[in-house]
């Protein structure tokens, strides 16, 4: 596909930087998927090592929505707030609180 010829000069850049991957794949019911994000999964790319997850999407799913939020929690990271640590922090708080509670 030559993106220059179809739409134009201007939406062609000259360099950019990539700060995650994303693999999406069909939903496999027999794969286990790491829902959390607790897992620190990375992809090289000329070298160097970049964050890298894998969705598994179903036909009639908002994928566009689901990409932001996956950016908007890899942001977070960068800027050192890890989302899914902090959750896993508070459960095991709470169950050291209350051992008698069952999940």
């Amino acid at each position: 596909m030559d993106v220059k010829y179809l739409y134009g000069v201007g939406s062609v850049k000259m360099t950019e930087n990539i700060n995650l991957v994303v693999n999406m794949e069909l939903w496999d019911p027999e794969k286990h998927y790491e829902r959390l994000g607790t897992e620190e999964l990375t992809t090289e790319i000329l070298g160097l090592r970049v964050p890298s997850l894998t969705i598994p999407v179903r036909p009639g799913r908002n994928l566009a929505i689901i990409i932001e939020v996956a950016a908007m929690n890899n942001r977070q990271k960068k800027m050192g707030y890890n989302a899914a640590k902090a959750f896993t922090q508070k459960i095991s708080n709470d169950l050291s609180k209350n051992p008698d509670v069952m999940l």
